[in-house]
This record gives structure tokens, C-alpha cells and sequence, in this order.
């Protein structure tokens, strides 16, 4: 059974340390390659500890984890570093998850609400788009806020403050990452029955990777702001 237990534990693959530097898409398609596996293994591992509804927000900060890892190209061990995460961080995901929801819950209440008015009363279409100005904000705001949590343990409103900041600063990227999330799941659903299996092989920790590669660069940014003589290709350990 050692191959079994080496699946889920051993390191991931590395970069020669003599490679050229990729930037942008070229460096997102280069980890995917190279991690592809892992990104696999760990769509199963996210898609396991969603399994009680209650653990979702425990389950994507650990996918955010070890997605970091990714992107800074630090050595990971899957199953240790996901369950690390996950119970480190459960109690703060479960916190920011059922703020985040219910902001954006109203804020796509608010959307489809006013969209259903202003074709009556033009006078809507102006609260129509602060509704999706601010939605779109919230949204982009908790990618950044995600990253930030697992990079760095901050107090809730520094933490909330720096990733308004990070949004403000790179909004682009962050847009683009849920751009992609939302490509692969159109995917899914325009080639289904083809595509059945997307969901339960790369879709989840594909989106999260997409997200944390998105939006490192801004919140290394604000990290190095107020903390400029800390480290920051580390997060803090429990």
C-alpha cells in the first residue's frame, strides 16, 4: 500500500532552479502543467470535506491554501497541508463564509430586483447598477480576502480593510478569475452529458488555483504596505 499512501503525501514536482521566469498566462499554464495531478487529487480532497454542507467555507480555505502553494512554487504535501488548513482555519472560514453569503445573497436580491423594475421605471436603472458595482466589489473583494486569510493571520477587520485595499488597487485580475470560474462551469452544463465529470475531477480546485494566482501579486502588495521588513511568500503558522 505504499504507492496508496505516497499519492497523497509525497512532494509535489518543483521547477528547475535555473528556468527562465514565466509571467501571466504562460506562468498559469506552466503550473497547471506541472501540478495538474495534485489539482486533481485535491478537487477530490475539497469535494470529500464538503461532504456535511457546514464544512464548505473549512474546505475552500484549505483548497486556498494549498493552492498558494501553487502559485509560489513552495513544496507541497496534499493531505497534510489540506487538513492542516482545514482545521486552522475552520472557525474564521465558517465566520467570513456566512458574512460573505449573506452580502452577496443581497446584493444578487438586489440585482434581479431592480432589473425587474427598471424595465417599468427608468428612474431604477441607476440603484441597478450600484447594485452590480457593489455585488461585483463584494465578490472580487472575497477572493482577495480568501488569499489573504491563508497567507497571513490578521485580525478580522485588518484583514477585511487590506483586502478592500487589494481590490481597489488590482480589481482586473481578480475579475478574471471568476470569469474563469464561471467558464468552467458553463462548460460543464453546455457539453453535458460529455462534461459530467469535470465537477468531480478539476473544477473546484481549478476555479480556487485561478483565484489564488489572480490575485497574489495584490495581495503581496498590500501585505508589504503596512508590513514592508516581514516576509510574505510565507503564511503564519498556527
Amino acid at each position: 500500500m505504499q504507492w496508496l499512501r505516497d499519492m497523497w503525501t509525497q512532494e509535489g514536482p518543483g521547477i528547475p532552479k535555473d528556468a527562465p521566469a514565466k509571467t501571466g498566462l504562460a506562468l498559469f499554464a506552466d503550473i497547471l502543467a506541472r501540478e495538474w495531478w495534485e489539482m486533481v487529487k485535491l478537487n477530490i480532497l475539497f469535494i470529500l470535506a464538503c461532504l456535511p454542507v457546514v464544512t464548505l467555507p473549512a474546505a475552500i480555505a484549505a483548497t486556498a491554501r494549498v493552492s498558494v502553494a501553487f502559485v509560489e512554487d513552495r513544496n507541497t504535501y496534499l493531505l497534510r497541508d489540506f487538513t492542516e488548513a482545514f482545521l486552522h482555519y475552520f472557525w474564521r472560514a465558517t465566520a467570513w463564509g456566512l458574512a460573505l453569503t449573506v452580502g452577496l445573497a443581497l446584493g444578487i436580491y438586489a440585482i434581479f430586483s431592480y432589473a425587474a423594475g427598471a424595465r417599468d421605471k427608468l428612474m431604477l436603472a441607476a440603484p441597478l447598477a450600484v447594485a452590480l458595482v457593489a455585488t461585483a466589489f463584494l465578490a472580487v473583494t472575497a477572493c482577495h480576502l480568501i488569499v489573504l486569510m491563508v497567507m497571513r493571520d490578521l485580525p478580522a477587520l485588518r484583514l477585511l480593510r487590506l483586502a478592500a485595499l487589494a481590490s481597489v488597487a488590482r480589481p482586473l485580475p481578480a475579475l478574471a478569475a471568476l470569469a474563469v470560474n464561471a467558464a468552467l462551469w458553463l462548460a460543464h452544463i453546455l457539453f453535458y452529458p460529455v462534461s459530467v465529470f469535470m465537477p468531480a475531477t478539476f473544477n473546484f480546485s481549478l476555479g480556487m488555483f485561478a483565484v489564488a494566482f489572480g490575485v497574489h501579486r495584490a495581495v503581496v502588495l498590500v501585505l508589504d504596505l503596512p508590513e514592508a521588513m516581514q516576509p510574505h511568500r510565507h503564511f503564519k503558522n498556527s
